[in-house]
């Protein structure tokens, strides 16, 4: 399988530190954050990446990653030229990945302590045309979007919520997402939300309508780096995880 990093995007809960450099090279411990993520797909087996990422700072993602020899992956790189939402930015792998092939997406700014090979081999079994993803339980759930568990099926998602005020239940979606090459044509269909972007929510909807979106819950630790508190939360967790 392979992987695709988002890595664009505008950061704009930690300015003004992304006003000069991009969120995702900004230092998570001893390391920038961009780090992370490509050493869980590298332990999750997969070592084809492709890095889609904004104008800003592209030199120094070339710079500091090169290749990918150094940190034991292939990576191949994308400019997101403007900010378009998650499903926009996957829509640039399109060619990256071979027809009827699956795939791993996970955004640059979550980082997992977990070892989130064994969710990749589970979805690998699973029928073309479905997706999976993971959850997290978390302390406020109004904060991010939240599963709704289809009662008849226990394996499997209803619908995802984002933000709600009331919350159907204790978990989040990660940014942590499995899909084959049927995902192009789901987006291919989007219509662009209220604030003018492609939803990856709305992707994940379509497929938990069509009985298609099963999930898996991690136990470990799990940051949605996004925020000056986060990130520094992120900095202790993950210290040691890497040489």
């Amino acid at each position: 399988m392979k992987g695709i990093i988002l890595a664009g995007g505008t950061g704009t809960r930690l300015r003004p530190l992304t006003q000069l450099l991009n969120k995702h090279l900004l230092p998570v411990g001893k390391y920038p954050m961009i780090v992370y993520g490509i050493e869980s797909l590298r332990k999750a087996g997969i070592i084809d990446i492709l890095l889609v990422i904004s104008k800003q700072s592209s030199g120094l993602y070339t710079d500091f990653l090169g290749s990918g020899a150094t940190f034991g992956v292939n990576i191949t790189y994308r400019i997101q030229e403007q900010a378009g939402g998650i499903a926009e930015a996957l829509d640039l792998a399109k060619g990256f990945v071979l027809p009827e092939e699956k795939f791993v997406v996970l955004l640059g700014d979550n980082l997992f302590a977990d070892d989130l090979g064994a969710y990749v081999v589970s979805y690998a079994k699973q029928q073309p045309g479905t997706a999976r993803v993971l959850l997290k339980e978390v302390d406020d759930p109004r904060r991010y979007g939240v599963p709704v568990f289809d009662t008849a099926h226990k394996e499997l998602i209803s619908r995802i919520e984002e933000k709600p005020e009331f919350p159907k239940s204790g978990y989040s979606v990660t940014g942590f997402y499995m899909y084959d090459t049927s995902v192009f044509q789901l987006i291919s269909g989007l219509a662009p939300s209220a604030r003018g972007e492609l939803e990856i929510t709305d992707v994940n909807n379509i497929y938990a309508a069509q009985g298609g979106l099963e999930y898996d819950i991690v136990p470990g630790f799990w940051s949605d780096a996004g925020t000056f508190e986060s990130l520094q939360e992120a900095a202790v967790e993950m210290k040691g995880l890497l040489p």
